[in-house]
């Protein structure tokens, strides 16, 4: 099981990858880094991401809180020149941190990103 140093280095062999970031959504700090961040700064969209997850989270059309987790796996969001693929991390705690990895759209295929992404969320160890 890898940690977050590992997990981030994994993320970027996806075929597209131009940085990967694990970021705690109550706070929008970022927790680990590899990569470019969109416009050159990963703190930056740190926290603009983690407004779009709790505007997600927040909200009652698409989440509910029957199970005490946010049932929410993946929030994707496609612009001209790439792709924006925020993954929640699901913990046998309380979790709230999600990865996060911008993806070059000409390079990327959003599935395999997706998919691969998948597979590292569940494999993650948050100590």
């Amino acid at each position: 099981m890898p940690g977050i140093d590992e997990c981030l280095t994994e993320a970027m062999a996806i075929p597209g990858v131009r940085g990967a970031s694990l970021v705690d959504w109550t706070s929008g700090l970022v927790l680990g880094t590899a990569g470019e961040g969109p416009d050159g700064d990963h703190e930056v969209a740190a926290v603009e991401t983690t407004e779009v997850v709790r505007a997600v989270v927040d909200g009652g059309s698409f989440t509910t809180t029957q199970t005490g987790k946010v049932p929410v796996e993946d929030i994707i969001i496609t612009g001209s020149g790439g792709y924006h693929l925020m993954r929640f991390v699901d913990t046998s705690f309380e979790s709230s941190v999600f990865l996060y990895l911008w993806l070059d759209r000409g390079e990327a295929n959003l599935a395999v990103a997706r998919f691969r992404l998948q597979a590292l969320a569940d494999r993650l160890v948050l100590v």
